[in-house]
């Protein structure tokens, strides 16, 4: 016997009332697992030094298991923890390189642009070894680099974190030593007075997106951003020799095109 289509009409509503309870429960479940990331990083990072608020990345430091332990870098970073924590410093050597130690603290880009502004002539390349930091002050950084023609590296065991690859992606021709780290996790607030779940899901994807567009004119390849994306804030992804081959992150010695002025 077939059901009539009163019947049928009921069937299709207890369906779809269904279909959006079992919505609103999977929604539920994804803000109290936001809620508790939030919670849990908070915690976790309340020790360490605060950066302003969104946009930033706080210091990250890879963790010290054994290198090729699931979520461990290739290798251990030459720089002790002190070093990599201490706001960002310039240091020109010979050869034209300028090192660029430290954490990308708000107000770094400022004290680069001051660099580059007195020894500018000078600078033909940027080694990075930082663990990340603020990301307005790692763009700014990238775009001038890109402007001045300058090339950056990064140096056997060193790092290059969080917001650095941002700065790494703004040279005319771009070179990572063998067992350099490069390592890229989701955007999230630096500071220690955290703004609600709503605003920082907001800011994150706002900053997210301003990223995303600054790679995209430095040519490099979204896949990149992806692994971030996919990155809990508290991991890192440690880009192979050939991925960052891939997304064009390297260049192996090409340059890349230069912005014309104005």
């Amino acid at each position: 016997m077939k059901p009539s289509s009163a019947l049928k009409a009921v069937i299709s509503m207890d369906d779809g009332l269904l279909m959006r309870g079992a919505f609103y429960v999977l929604l539920a479940a994804a803000a109290a697992f936001l809620v508790i990331d939030l919670r849990e990083i908070s915690t976790a990072e309340a020790a360490r030094p605060a950066l302003d608020v969104m946009p930033n990345l706080p210091t990250f430091l890879p963790a010290t298991t054994a290198p090729g332990a699931p979520g461990s870098p290739p290798v251990q970073p030459s720089s002790p923890e002190e070093v990599l924590r201490k706001p960002m410093t310039f240091n020109l050597v010979s050869g034209g390189v300028l090192r660029a130690e430290g954490t990308i603290d708000p107000g770094a880009a400022d004290r680069f642009a001051s660099e580059v502004e007195a020894r500018g002539e000078y600078i033909k390349l940027v080694s990075l070894n930082s663990p990340g930091g603020s990301v307005d002050d790692a763009i700014a950084m990238s775009k001038l680099i890109r402007e001045r023609n300058i090339a950056t590296k990064v140096a056997e065991k060193a790092l290059c974190a969080s917001s650095c690859p941002i700065i790494f992606a703004g040279g005319v021709a771009r070179s990572a030593e063998k067992d350099a780290v490069v390592g890229v996790h989701q955007v999230f607030n630096g500071s220690i007075e955290r703004p609600s779940p709503e605003q920082a899901m907001s800011s994150a994807q706002a900053t997210t997106a301003r990223v995303a567009r600054h790679l995209d004119e430095m040519d490099i390849g979204a896949g990149l951003w992806i692994h971030a994306l996919e990155t809990p804030p508290n991991q890192l992804y440690y880009l192979t020799p050939a991925e960052m081959s891939k997304y064009r992150l390297t260049t192996d010695g090409t340059h890349v095109a230069v912005p014309s002025a104005g």
